[in-house]
């Protein structure tokens, strides 16, 4: 590639965009208040669960300030950290690690070559080519960018340009082929905005002395005092500033928010789609014991996430419910972390027997999903060296059968265990008496959403934004995706 006239000056240049695995993250804003950086600090400690290697806050008081670096939010950020980041308006974002992506480097905010502009972006563009005939139409070196780096520099290129921060974005929306929920900051704005499938969550609220809040999940609003107003419209922008709120539309709404937001990765107490995370995951358990009555002694969750659906099935069922497995919160999520190695090294302390619970009991063993079956395996081996009678196990969603392309990081196709096993071998394989699914459609139902509306693509490989090339690692139970869906899925 010949070297371009423009170099865009990242702050942090991100992933190479060939890397398999991309993150999940978290992103949070906040304007009208000199605690910006504060409140966004509690934030992002409210939704550490989106993203625990790395952290970062940008503020804007007349220059653009910046602290980020890799570990938990209460590591990252000292109190001295915190003063050094002065204004009214901060946004922030965690994020996890991917192969090869564990330097600070990686971090976000992403800063733009004119100081002035920040961007913290959750989701994933499985496809850039346009995005990158953009930069290169701007003579703009994209090497070594990752689609959030791209997009924080076709931005500042339009910035520099004269454009207020709305033509900015509207310009270069149309070549951002992918899943994207976006806290920015220009000078003195906050700027929110979601691609038109809002696959991941976004949502606005009310600080008490006017100000405004943006966050991936309404959690973090309780935490800093802040008050639900809407979601953010997929393809809708909102640019919050001296005048107040204004919202644009950017593109048609076409919902398809992920599933999987609901089943594992929202915090219980977050509102999305207007509807209590609790109340579904608690629908989920009920439905499970619709489906597969068990004869047992007692309900035990795999903590955190299954821990409602274990309550729904133990009320729908009558049988008892004991949290009977204790878990280690220092540890991390298993099945996201880069390496088998450290995914094994965190099994074994992420999760304790309570043995007197346990022995010579016929046991409902509920968690929400399985992904390797790696976790699961060496959970069930623990619990029979303790003296448990009977494992029963069910799951809270349908097989994983596809990868995720839109920023969960999910492992290759291959990797995961219900797209080259039946769910009878995958019993066989976890040495469990039984093991049950929740059905497709028992899961739409208890959710009480529309399937139209929900991207379902881990379960049934229906993804509502094209992915490109990535269709060709799909190799597993591809005749459930019709030819021309394919299709359509190589191209925008």
């Amino acid at each position: 590639m010949k070297k371009m006239k423009h170099q865009s000056q990242l702050f942090s240049n991100g992933l190479n965009i060939n890397d398999q695995l991309k993150e999940k993250c978290a992103v949070f804003g906040c304007y009208g208040t000199p605690e910006a950086a504060r409140l966004t600090h509690y934030g992002l400690w409210a939704l550490q669960h989106r993203g625990q290697e790395g952290s970062g806050i940008a503020t804007y008081d007349g220059t653009l300030h910046r602290h980020a670096d890799l570990g938990l939010v209460s590591h990252v950020y000292s109190e001295q950290d915190l003063k050094n980041l002065p204004g009214e308006v901060a946004i922030g974002h965690n994020r996890y690690s991917t192969n090869g992506g564990t330097d600070a480097n990686f971090n976000q905010p992403y800063i733009s070559s004119t100081q002035a502009f920040a961007l913290a972006h959750n989701g994933n563009l499985p496809i850039t080519d346009k995005l990158e005939n953009f930069l290169e139409s701007a003579n703009i070196d994209h090497t070594g960018m990752n689609d959030s780096g791209m997009i924080t520099a076709a931005i500042d290129y339009q910035l520099s340009k004269g454009d207020s921060i709305f033509q900015a974005v509207k310009a270069v929306f149309p070549v951002l082929q992918g899943v994207f929920s976006i806290t920015a900051l220009y000078k003195d704005s906050l700027i929110a905005f979601r691609d038109k499938y809002g696959v991941r969550p976004l949502s606005l609220g009310k600080l008490e002395n006017g100000g405004w809040v943006v966050a991936s999940e309404t959690a973090a609003f309780d935490l800093v005092g802040a008050s639900l107003v809407r979601d953010i419209v997929p393809g809708e922008l909102i640019i919050i500033d001296k005048d107040g709120l204004t919202s644009h539309q950017l593109a048609e709404p076409q919902l398809r928010f992920d599933v999987f937001e609901l089943i594992y990765f929202a915090r219980p107490d977050s509102i999305l789609l207007g509807k209590s995370v609790n109340n579904i995951r608690d629908n989920y358990g009920r439905q499970l014991a619709k489906e597969f009555p068990v004869d047992a002694d007692i309900v035990v969750p795999v903590p955190d996430s299954a821990v409602p659906a274990a309550i729904g099935y133990s009320r729908a069922s009558g049988i008892p419910l004991e949290m009977a497995l204790i878990k280690n919160r220092y540890i991390n999520r298993t099945f996201i972390r880069p390496t088998q190695a450290l995914r094994e090294r965190d099994v074994t302390l992420k999760l304790n027997p309570i043995v007197e619970l346990l022995k010579d009991q016929r046991i409902v063993l509920i968690d929400d999903s399985i992904v390797r079956g790696t976790t699961m395996k060496k959970v069930v081996k623990m619990l029979r060296r303790v003296g448990v009678k009977e494992i029963h196990l069910l799951i809270s969603s349908p097989p994983v059968k596809f990868p995720d392309y839109y920023g969960i990081n999910t492992p290759k196709q291959e990797d995961l265990i219900a797209s080259h096993m039946s769910i009878d071998e995958i019993r066989d394989y976890l040495k469990v008496d039984s093991l049950g699914y929740l059905s497709f459609d028992g899961m739409i139902s208890a959710t009480g959403v529309p399937v139209s509306q929900l991207c379902t693509s881990c379960f049934d490989g229906n993804y509502p934004s094209p992915i490109g090339k990535r269709i060709e690692e799909i190799t597993y139970h591809r005749d459930e995706i019709p030819q021309s869906a394919i299709t359509e899925l190589r191209n925008d």
